[in-house]
């Protein structure tokens, strides 16, 4: 299938039917008296929180970025502000510039132990890392979602975001079809993160969807987050590396790394680039041809939806269960139409 039939559909079978997989059992109704778990380990809504409702007070729901300095966190945010401006919420986003897990988690205990939060909702670089944070707001009888990136295996109990597996797949297939022809040479995966659960999952997926090619998989490599170092990491790797046929951002940044070295060094039209996320640079890399393609994932919606399923769940007992925001191919085609990230 080409790139151009692609372009307004969802991603399907990976990323679509997702939503069956990510939905969670849905939660226990809103009781008066509540002060956190229950000894069985189901939900039971904290007793400050009922209070609060009953008295009619302004929600307090908080957003977790793990790192709000990302360009990325823009969108996100914007979404968010939007759900609270609709819905009447207080809501923010927090988080530890620069990405630090402990900081993250420290940040959250206090947020749980001083009652300021009535719903939370997370994004972690290191899903281990908020597995006992996430256990501890559960227990605390605080709403608990993950979105943006997942947290499986924990107590959260929905979560808001983009199959990553699935897109990561979706996006080694595209690029194999792209490619048509040209059976041998490398393919150099970048990410700003190799050791993020995200990264995992999403290159994961590429694997998956690279099986069977005779093309040469290298990476993934680690860019950072610093704009300045994350493009010197791409140079010195692709002054190592011959026969380099395509290269693939896992990330908004790393794309965008990836994407100003090709530009830079004449590689327009010779190395197929292909990323993730739709940040204004990002968008311009797609509109002069140096990015065949770009993967959407919709961050303002996840701001948004996070929002909104805990307010649902606040006021109206509505249970909880995953929303897929999906993942939309961006190309020259349909740039046009497309929401920028930021």
């Amino acid at each position: 299938m080409s790139i151009r039939t692609k372009a307004h559909r969802l991603l399907t079978a990976g990323a679509v039917l997702a939503t069956a997989a990510l939905a969670l059992s849905g939660c226990g109704a809103i009781t008066a008296a509540n002060e956190g778990a229950s000894a069985d380990g189901s939900f039971e809504l904290a007793g400050y929180i009922q209070e609060r409702i009953d008295n009619g007070d302004e929600l307090r729901i908080k957003l977790s970025y793990h790192d709000p300095s990302l360009a990325f966190a823009t969108p996100i945010s914007e979404g968010m502000e939007r759900a609270g401006s609709d819905l009447g919420v207080d809501v923010q986003l927090v988080g530890p510039t620069g990405g630090d897990a402990a900081k993250q988690v420290s940040e959250l205990q206090t947020l749980i132990q001083q009652e300021a939060i009535d719903g939370l909702a997370v994004s972690s670089a290191s899903s281990d890392a908020l597995k006992p944070v996430i256990a501890q707001a559960f227990a605390a009888g605080i709403p608990i979602i993950s979105f943006n990136t997942d947290n499986p295996d924990s107590q959260q109990m929905g979560f808001v975001g983009q199959d990553l597996r699935g897109s990561g797949q979706s996006q080694a297939e595209e690029l194999i079809t792209q490619l048509g022809d040209t059976t041998t040479g490398k393919v150099v995966v970048f990410s700003l993160d190799t050791g993020a659960g995200w990264s995992n999952e999403r290159f994961g997926g590429f694997e998956a969807g690279f099986e069977g090619s005779d093309l040469e998989l290298v990476g993934p490599v680690n860019v950072g987050n610093e704009p300045n170092a994350a493009y010197n990491t791409v140079e010195s790797t692709m002054a190592g590396l011959s026969d380099v046929v395509a290269i693939a951002g896992l990330d908004c940044c790393s794309t965008t790394a990836a994407a100003q070295w090709v530009e830079q060094s004449g590689n327009t039209g010779k190395i197929t680039t292909v990323g993730f996320d739709l940040l204004p640079s990002t968008a311009e890399f797609v509109e002069n041809g140096v990015i065949t393609f770009t993967i959407s994932q919709n961050p303002s919606e996840q701001g948004y939806q996070a929002v909104k399923i805990l307010y649902d769940f606040l006021t109206e007992g509505t249970a909880i269960t995953g929303v897929d925001t999906g993942a939309e191919f961006i190309t020259q085609d349909n740039l046009s139409e497309a929401t920028v990230e930021g």
